[in-house]
């Protein structure tokens, strides 16, 4: 066990497919630098967790400094939860269970929308938070946390829908009926590419189905989940409910926890498939539920027919939505042969109108990548395509003026198989362009991979938009658009990319079980 955790210390928790690493950020004794305006300074929770309706910090008083990607400099202490703290966290959610199942639907409805409500009154200090720890531009940081909110929404409104069934029975004298129960108590573990938005839509429907949760914040942003639970608290969600536990170098330990814990039920984890897989086995000793989204390698494919203009618009909006650190980007975009060099063309004219730079700067288009090591992966990739014969059209270089950790969003056209973006998930600004010449080849090369969380393709001929979204291995299909992700719709993988579904009508489901009721007798005629 501890062994499985040193290696999830050590190396990349990838998450929404999502790049989130737990170890490596740098430790520092400096005081927070630059600390941004809020309207209500409150919401920003330093030194602190959120346990059993309380701000409490670590027992042994020891905390972690997350950094500004964009600065490098330190923004200020999170409590080192060891397992003793964890523990406790567990413990709360567990003596909160049998009174929180016994809510109605529609109370818990309630409180949710409330706090969606709160989380849109403070939309302006939330995107403030989320820009200031993850780097994205605030008007990203703006709409991420309206995407946040809605799950909140969303899941209110399931809430008082979790329907059973009357089943017919096979003996005359039987009646079955079917209930749905919340499964108990639930682990989540979220990455940092989407700080708000990843915590809302795993807290949304365990807590809409009756569970209670405790959750694990990024190491990179703990601070915009924090601030989320400020405002369930003020909701007034009754204590031991929600509880946000954050750590960094004993990750290894509350990690073998959570995994291994009788108490807790079922796992909600987003990242990457080989971390997933560890987290699999270890819960496997008391066979938990789990829930995994996890690596993305999304195949984009612009057949000749497409409307071009169009299909780059989907390009840039899937490739390059937070510098493409998002697990559902286009990593291996495929162009047919005769279109190839307009759409390249076009491609590399919009990518140049990008502007990088610190996200609060006005007019800034896309941000600093999470860390450094981000961007040796992207410069590994850009270098390798280089020198097996690519060529960078448009980008392609870090941006040290503005700081370690910015990278030039980049075109590489030239790309073939051999190169490592085509079998890696780059997990930054970078699209490199693949040439193709038939329908039944390109489909087999975006199925060529281990994992399949989304496609897209762009195509005007009705029949092959049926024949492609059929055939293409994924969990997620976008046709004619570069953006899929909504809470109404499902989101999730098959094959390596994992299993269950977050979001929609089916996400609530990942946190029920079905209970069969058979009454026996029952088949007598009235009594006279």
């Amino acid at each position: 066990m501890n062994t499985i955790f040193k290696i999830i210390g050590r190396y990349t928790i990838r998450s929404s497919s999502h790049n989130f690493t737990i170890s490596s950020l740098r430790k520092a004794s400096s005081m927070p630098h630059n600390v941004p305006k809020l309207k209500d300074q409150s919401l920003l929770k330093t030194n602190v967790a959120y346990v059993n309706g309380e701000w409490v910090k670590a027992q042994s008083g020891k905390t972690f400094e997350p950094e500004d990607p964009s600065s490098g400099k330190i923004i200020g202490h999170v409590p080192e939860f060891d397992a003793a703290d964890t523990q406790k966290a567990i413990d709360a959610a567990y003596a909160a269970f049998p009174s929180f199942k016994t809510t109605t639907g529609r109370e818990r409805s309630k409180m949710l929308r409330k706090w969606f409500d709160l989380m849109m009154e403070n939309a302006e200090d939330l995107a403030t938070i989320i820009t200031w720890e993850n780097g994205k531009p605030l008007t990203d940081a703006k709409g991420e946390v309206t995407s946040a909110a809605n799950f909140f929404e969303w899941f209110s409104e399931e809430a008082p829908r979790c329907y059973g069934d009357t089943i017919p029975a096979s003996i005359p004298g039987n009646r079955i009926v079917t209930i749905k129960e919340p499964i108990g108590v639930c682990g989540l573990i979220t990455p940092w590419n989407f700080p708000a938005a990843m915590i809302t839509r795993k807290i949304g429907p365990a807590f809409a189905a009756g569970c209670t949760v405790v959750a694990k914040s990024p190491g990179e942003t703990p601070f915009t989940a924090l601030a989320i639970a400020e405002l369930g608290h003020r909701v007034g969600i009754p204590k031991g409910v929600i509880n946000i536990i954050s750590s960094l170098d004993k990750t290894p330990e509350v990690g073998e926890l959570m995994t291994t814990s009788p108490i807790i039920k079922k796992v909600s984890f987003t990242g990457s498939t080989g971390v997933g897989k560890l987290l699999m086995k270890q819960g496997s000793s008391t066979l938990k539920k789990f829930s995994f989204e996890l690596g993305g390698n999304a195949p984009f494919i612009v057949f000749d027919d497409a409307d071009l203009d169009m299909a780059v618009a989907g390009a840039v909006a899937s490739k390059f939505r937070s510098s493409g650190q998002t697990c559902v980007c286009a990593n291996r975009i495929y162009v047919q042969s005769t279109i190839y060099d307009s759409f390249a063309e076009k491609l590399a004219a919009k990518v140049k109108e990008f502007k990088v730079g610190g996200g609060y700067t006005e007019g800034v288009t896309h941000g600093p990548l999470i860390h450094d090591r981000a961007i040796s992966k992207v410069d590994a990739h850009v270098r390798d395509a280089e020198k097996k014969g690519a060529k960078v059209i448009q980008g392609g270089q870090k941006l040290p003026d503005l700081g370690s950790n910015f990278f030039q969003p980049t075109i590489i056209t030239g790309m073939t198989s051999e190169m490592d973006l085509a079998s890696e998930e780059t997990f930054g600004p970078v699209a490199g362009l693949f040439k193709f010449e038939t329908e039944d080849e390109v489909v087999k090369l975006a199925n060529d991979s281990e994992v399949g969380l989304a496609g897209y393709f762009f195509s005007r001929d009705l029949q092959r938009i049926y024949r492609v979204a059929e055939d293409l291995e994924v969990g997620m299909v976008g046709v004619n658009t570069g953006l899929i992700s909504d809470p109404v719709s499902p989101f999730g993988g098959v094959k390596e990319s994992g299993f269950g579904r977050e979001g929609s009508m089916y996400g609530i489901g990942e946190y029920q079980t079905i209970k069969s009721i058979t009454y026996g007798g029952m088949g007598q005629p009235l009594q006279r």
